[in-house]
C-alpha cells in the first residue's frame, strides 16, 4: 500500500524537487500545501499537476484551521515541512514575515500534526513522521578557523532568517521531547539546481550574464559555502523521512566548498563554453563581474560534515559541483519559458539586482 506525504512549500525550489522525485520515482501519494508567495511557482510542477497521486492545497501554514482541516482530509503518513521564507537579504529588510512564517507557521503545523497524530491507531502513530527541513545557517559562522558543522554544533544564527529557522528547529525538537511527536530535523548546505528563483546567487548570475548585465558580488566574494545539488538533497530528504529515526538530526551537505567569487567565475566559464555567441565581443562573461558593498552580518564560511547521514542512511551526493553547475546552466538555457515570466513582470521582484547566498 502506497504512503501519503503532505509537503508544505512544495511549489518552491527544494519542495518542487522533492515532489517531482516522489511522484516520478515512487508510488507515494503527495499533497502539496503552498501559499504561493513570490517564489512559489506552480510551473515547477506542471509535469505532475494532473497526476492522480498529486493534490494541491492553496493555504498558509500559519492558518491553524486550514492546516488542521487539510491534515484530517489528507490523512498523511508523514509531513515534510519545507514552507519557509529563506532569502537572507529580504530578512534584513523585513524580518517580520520571517518570524511569522518560519516560527509561527512551524508552531501551527506542529500543533495540527500533534492533534492528528494523537488520535491515530498505535501502529500508525509509531510509523508517522514529522520531517522538518532546515538550514546550516542556524549554526552561524565558522570563520577562517576551519572545522565543520556537526549535528551537535551549537546554534549561533547571524541573520533574522537564520534566527527564525533556528527557532523553528528548537520548536520541532521540543514537540518531540515533550509530546513524543516522531520528528526528524535535517539541516542542509546551500542548494542549487533547476527551478531556483532568480534572486539566489547561481540563477541570478546566469540570467544577468545572459542579459549582458553586471553580475554583482558582495565584497571580495571570499565567503565560502558548501554547495549541494538540489536533486541530491531531494534524495536525502526522501531517505530521511523513510528511514530516519524519530528525534534524530541529519546534516546534509555536498562536500563542495567554494568561495562565492569562484562560483561566479565557474558560471561564467560554463556560459563561455555553452553560449559563446552571447559574449557580444567580450573574451568572457567574467568581464561582467562587479564587486558591491558587502551586506550586514555576512558569515564567512559554512561547511557541513555529512558523515552521519552517510553512515546511518547510506546517502551521499552523486553530483560533483562541476557536474551540477553545468546541468544547472543548461537547464536555465533550455527553460526560458519558466524564468522569463519572472523577469518580465509576471512576478514582482524588488531584489533582482542584488546577490544572495
Amino acid at each position: 500500500m502506497s504512503k501519503t506525504y503532505l509537503v508544505t512549500g512544495g511549489a518552491g525550489f527544494i519542495g518542487s524537487a522533492v515532489i517531482l522525485r516522489l511522484l516520478q520515482r515512487t508510488d507515494t501519494v503527495v499533497a502539496n500545501v503552498d501559499k504561493l508567495t513570490y517564489c512559489g511557482n506552480p510551473a515547477s510542477l506542471a509535469s505532475v499537476a494532473k497526476s492522480p497521486r498529486y493534490r494541491f492545497f492553496h493555504a498558509d501554514v500559519t492558518d491553524a484551521e486550514a492546516m488542521g482541516s487539510i491534515i484530517e482530509e489528507v490523512r498523511p503518513d508523514a509531513i515534510m515541512h519545507l514552507a519557509a521564507e529563506s532569502h537572507v537579504d529580504r530578512s534584513i529588510d523585513g524580518p517580520a514575515v520571517f518570524i511569522q512564517t518560519n516560527i509561527v507557521g512551524t508552531f501551527t503545523l506542529l500543533e495540527a500534526a500533534r492533534k492528528y497524530w494523537s488520535h491515530l491507531p498505535e501502529d500508525k502513530k509509531a510509523a508517522f513522521r514529522f520531517h522538518h527541513i532546515s538550514t546550516d545557517e542556524v549554526f552561524g559562522d565558522l570563520g577562517s578557523s576551519g572545522g565543520y558543522f556537526h549535528e551537535d554544533t551549537p546554534y549561533q544564527p547571524s541573520s533574522p532568517y537564520s534566527a527564525s529557522k533556528a527557532s523553528s528547529d528548537h520548536l520541532v525538537r521540543a514537540w518531540h521531547r515533550t509530546y513524543g511527536l516522531p520528528c526528524i530535523v535535517t539541516n542542509c548546505s546551500n542548494n542549487y539546481g533547476p527551478r531556483q528563483f532568480p534572486e539566489k546567487l547561481i540563477p541570478l548570475c546566469i540570467l544577468r550574464a545572459l542579459a549582458g548585465q553586471s553580475i554583482p558580488v558582495y565584497g571580495k566574494g571570499e565567503q565560502i559555502r558548501d554547495w549541494l545539488y538540489v536533486e541530491d538533497h531531494a534524495r536525502a530528504l526522501e531517505m530521511a523521512v523513510d528511514l530516519g529515526k524519530p528525534g534524530a538530526t541529519y546534516n546534509v551537505g555536498g562536500s563542495s566548498e567554494r568561495r562565492n567569487i569562484d562560483v561566479v567565475r565557474g558560471i561564467c566559464q560554463v556560459l563561455d563554453r555553452m553560449v559563446p555567441e552571447k559574449l557580444n565581443g567580450r573574451q568572457s562573461f567574467a568581464e561582467l563581474i562587479t564587486h558591491v558593498t558587502d551586506r550586514p552580518g555576512h558569515d564567512t564560511r559554512y561547511a557541513i560534515d555529512a558523515s552521519h547521514i552517510q553512515k546511518e542512511l547510506g546517502w551521499k551526493p552523486s553530483h560533483t559541483f562541476e557536474e551540477g553547475l553545468a546541468e544547472t546552466v543548461r537547464w536555465y538555457l533550455d527553460n526560458k519559458d519558466w524564468w522569463q515570466p519572472i523577469l518580465d513582470g509576471t512576478y514582482k521582484m524588488d531584489r533582482l539586482g542584488k546577490i544572495a547566498d
